[in-house]
């Protein structure tokens, strides 16, 4: 009877736990870039916002 609720918090944590790590990557990324002033090149191949200025 425990088995739905234990799977429903295990799930729960783990989602959790991918959310922290992203933001956490995220926000050195971001801290990166005010430090040294240049952009790093992102791995995802995301497009560039329209009216960016080329380096």
């Amino acid at each position: 009877m425990l088995m739905w609720p234990a799977v429903t918090l295990l799930g729960f944590l783990l989602l959790m736990a991918m959310v922290i790590a992203m933001g956490a990557q995220t926000t050195a990324r971001y801290e990166r870039e005010q430090r040294d002033g240049t952009p790093v090149p992102q791995a995802n191949g995301a497009a560039e916002p329209v009216g960016a200025l080329a380096a």
